[in-house]
């Protein structure tokens, strides 16, 4: 009699939870990309200034790598999501190239007087599919 039961039990719950979770969402209708994106826009929550940055943001951790660039320097090569502590003529910044979707520009917009170098990013290797 305890086993019937118990079995029972069973049953009730399981189904009970999964008639809790197909009323989780109404409308199955939408293709995937569009529910995210209306989700998104939904959203609170504002973008972070530095999520809204498109070269990436000034860093409070620790440089990844130290790179000091010469004066007639021309290119500077970084992968995203990389922090350099990087020295142009005596100035001296720690910068993380969080650059999603930019391949390259001129170091001259984070580093101001570093003309004529541009940062060449290249995609991280730990978030490439494959």
């Amino acid at each position: 009699m305890k086993t019937n039961f118990s079995k029972l039990a069973l049953i009730a719950a399981i189904g009970l939870a999964a008639a809790g979770t197909s009323y989780a969402h109404e409308d199955y209708s939408e293709a995937r990309i569009d529910h995210w994106l209306r989700h998104v826009s939904e959203s609170q929550s504002a973008p972070t200034a530095n999520q809204l940055a498109p070269f990436g943001y000034a860093a409070t951790k620790n440089a990844d790598r130290e790179v000091s660039l010469p004066s007639g320097g021309k290119y500077l090569n970084v992968t995203r999501l990389e922090t350099l502590k990087l020295n142009v003529d005596g100035k001296s910044v720690v910068w993380t190239f969080d650059t999603l979707g930019t391949a390259a520009f001129p170091l001259s917009t984070i580093v101001p007087g570093a003309d004529g170098i541009t940062v060449y990013v290249r995609e991280n290797p730990a978030y490439q599919g494959g």
